[in-house]
């Protein structure tokens, strides 16, 4: 199955791009070829710039302190193991503390550093990070592996919280929405919400399906049309009825 998700609001749109900037800074950073650590460096870059739109911070914490008491109310439920419930609240406590022990906008260390700062003022233009272009960035970059990786992780860290909160407001988000079966006919879809409130919407098909979704929503309705993949042309129309899932998803 191929998850494709769409964001109904900014909030929702900024996290999954700071989530996905993460997960790229983490896996590249474990790395060791000069390319998947700039590959690093422009990823944290990302995280600066995007989180630093927006208080994120303070969002965070408010939706952390909310969601923990939901989960304070669960333990009455029979369902719910009074194990992982705990763990889950211990780390949302973790999380809050974390993140009100970070001072200054995100990535404030980073913007202090005039070497990266001037790396990412290069980063912002075209062909900009080369090596007759930024010589001290190259000699870093043909410096010992690990090295790289102690100062990519140093920049990353301070950072982290901002990343455990996004984990877990996200997870909960995700697990808010009931998978139902569709049909698109001819590769069509339209739904309307009827006021119902959505953050975030989710479609699940099969990967053997030569298509894929276009998706547009707003507070009002959902439209989906699927169109076949080109490779040296514009997509096409899917034309074949489309089996699908969808959840839709709101904290």
């Amino acid at each position: 199955m191929i998850n494709y998700e769409y964001p109904l609001n900014e909030r929702i749109r900024t996290l999954l791009q700071l989530e996905d900037a993460f997960a790229r800074a983490a896996c590249s950073i474990t790395q060791a070829s000069r390319q998947e650590h700039h590959a690093a460096l422009l990823a944290l870059f990302e995280i600066v710039e995007i989180a630093g739109r927006a208080d994120l911070k303070s969002d965070l914490i408010q939706e952390l302190e909310r969601q923990k008491k939901i989960l304070e109310l669960l333990p009455k439920n029979p369902a719910i193991s009074e194990d992982a419930l705990n763990t889950l609240l211990q780390d949302i406590d973790k999380t809050i503390a974390g993140l009100n022990g970070m001072t200054g906008k995100v990535g404030q260390h980073m913007r202090d550093n005039e070497w990266l700062m001037h790396i990412k003022q290069r980063a912002d233009t075209t062909g900009g990070v080369r090596g007759f272009d930024l010589p001290s960035y190259h000699y870093w970059l043909n410096q010992d592996a690990e090295l790289r990786s102690r100062e990519l992780a140093s920049w990353l860290e301070p950072m982290l919280p901002i990343n455990d909160g996004i984990r877990i407001v996200m997870r909960a988000l995700r697990d808010s929405g009931k998978g139902s079966r569709y049909v698109a006919p001819r590769g069509s879809f339209q739904q309307m919400l009827s006021g119902q409130v959505v953050q975030m919407l989710r479609v699940r098909l099969a990967d053997s399906l030569p298509c894929f979704p276009e998706i547009s929503a707003n507070k009002y309705a959902i439209n989906i049309s699927y169109a076949a993949p080109g490779r040296s042309q514009k997509p096409r129309a899917c034309e074949q009825d489309v089996e699908f899932e969808m959840m839709l998803c709101s904290l």
